[in-house]
Parts: structure tokens; C-alpha cells; sequence
């Protein structure tokens, strides 16, 4: 349930100190965090860091499965706040991307009929919170640096949450290609960005070193798998849970904060 990093990547060892709560009989999802940052401390809020890659389809479920999670808590408990943080799984592609069924031989050395086999878990994953997958998978495996620095300047616009699922719809539901500017600068206009702007952005290197510090900021936290979500800079929840994990452990937190 968790798209993972090439362990070559991974650097400065990881900061993680595995203390496990247990939230069920079967999961123990909730892990304590030390990082180098000032923790939340207002009660009022759980601060939620989402750290992943639009290119990872647990991601996709995971954001859905939190979503849903949220929703059933309702106002019980602080008012979440959830930051879309960066990481890419395929930092060294090049801009023309790579055929899907290639790479993941290539990566995972898998067979086409064991990559059917996970695209039909992940989609059923998926539509039990509402994502949907298309059947044929991924059109194409891209580098999603240039999406994530649109991220970035969405969240200074207040539009990160509409555009982080406006890819991860475009990529995983449409099919389209997440490599192009255009296409890029067209779901950014459909999640209520300028996209002339947008196109400005795509066409420079701007919050291109917010990104990778970003990125460098994570990785050296010993974060090498997505989706990572970090509640109040403290604890982490990794991979695409059930909605009843995150509840758990979001009235969890609340309750100890």
C-alpha cells in the first residue's frame, strides 16, 4: 500500500524512530516523528502533511481514504489542515517518460500479467473510496517535478487541495499526460488557477529550490516511501490505510495533543 523510493536515494539515514501504537488488532500505523522543525502546538488544528508523488496511485487511494476519514470525524475534533508536500519517485526520468508495462519490468522486474494483477487491486482499492482508476492503468510514466512546483505555488494561492486532485484525476482516471506544460497549465485553470500564470511558471525554473528543499527536507527525515502522512510533526501514518486507520489514528492524536 505504499509506492516506494529506490533505497540509493536515501540519505543522511533515516531520523524515524519506529514507536508503534497499535490503532487495531491488525495495523499499527502510527509512528512517532522527530524532525528538525518547531512541532504544532495549537489545539485548535491537526496540522496534516501529506507527502507524495501524483505519479503514485496509493497516493491517489491514500488522499481519498484520509478525505473520507475527515469527513466522517466532522467538527469532534480540531479543524485539519492538510499541506500537499513533495516527492518524486522518479526523480532521474527524462521529460518524454517511459511506457508503463517497460519500467515497472524494468524497476520491479515484473511480469505483464502480475502488473494486470495490481492494477485490478489497486483500482477495487480505489473505489472503495470513491477514486477510480482507469483499467488500462497509465498511459505513460512521467517526471512530476514540473507539477509539483505548480503544487507549490498553489498552496501559496489556497488552491493546493483542488489541483493536487485534479492530477491525480488527470493521471490516474484520465489518462493524460502529466509530462506536458499544456496539459499541466489546463488542470491548473480547471482547479481555479490563472493559467497564463501557470504557463509562466512552467516556462521558468520558479519554486524550483522550494521544491528540492522541500524534497531534500523530507528524505532527510528518513521518509523513502509515499504516501507519508505526518499529523502535527510528530506522527506518521505510511501508505494507502483504510478510512477507519486514519480516523483511528487522527482521534487518537487529538486526544493525547
Amino acid at each position: 500500500m505504499t509506492c516506494w523510493l529506490d533505497a540509493s536515494r536515501a540519505r543522511g539515514g533515516s531520523r524515524v524512530r519506529q514507536n508503534l501504537e497499535s490503532l487495531s488488532c491488525t495495523v499499527n500505523a502510527v509512528l512517532e516523528v522527530h524532525y528538525d522543525a518547531p512541532m504544532n502546538n495549537d489545539a485548535k488544528t491537526l496540522k496534516i502533511d501529506f507527502v507524495s508523488d501524483v505519479a503514485c496511485p496509493w497516493c491517489a487511494v491514500g488522499l481519498a481514504s484520509l478525505e473520507r476519514a475527515i469527513e466522517r470525524i466532522g467538527d469532534e475534533l480540531p479543524t485539519p489542515e492538510l499541506h500537499f508536500q513533495p516527492f518524486e519517485l522518479n526523480p532521474q526520468m527524462g521529460s518524454q517518460g517511459e511506457d508503463p508495462a517497460e519500467y515497472l519490468t524494468k524497476k520491479f522486474g515484473t511480469t505483464p500479467q502480475q502488473q494486470e494483477a495490481s492494477r485490478d487491486a489497486i483500482r477495487q482499492r480505489g473505489a472503495e473510496v470513491g477514486f477510480m482508476f482507469r483499467k488500462e492503468g497509465r498511459a505513460r510514466i512521467h517526471n512530476t517535478f514540473d507539477a509539483h512546483r505548480l503544487l507549490h505555488w498553489a498552496g501559496i494561492e489556497g488552491l493546493q487541495a483542488a489541483l493536487k486532485k485534479g492530477l491525480l484525476k488527470a493521471y490516474f482516471t484520465d489518462g493524460e499526460s502529466i509530462g506536458s506544460h499544456e496539459t499541466l497549465a489546463r488542470i491548473a485553470a480547471d482547479a481555479g488557477l490563472d493559467a497564463k500564470r501557470a504557463a509562466q511558471i512552467l516556462a521558468s525554473d520558479e519554486y524550483a529550490a522550494d521544491v528540492r528543499a522541500q524534497e531534500q527536507f523530507y528524505l532527510g527525515q528518513g521518509i523513502s516511501s509515499v504516501p507519508s502522512i505526518i499529523i502535527n510533526d510528530r506522527h506518521l501514518i505510511s501508505g494507502g490505510q483504510p478510512p477507519e486507520v486514519f480516523e483511528q489514528a487522527l482521534r487518537q492524536i487529538a486526544a493525547e495533543a
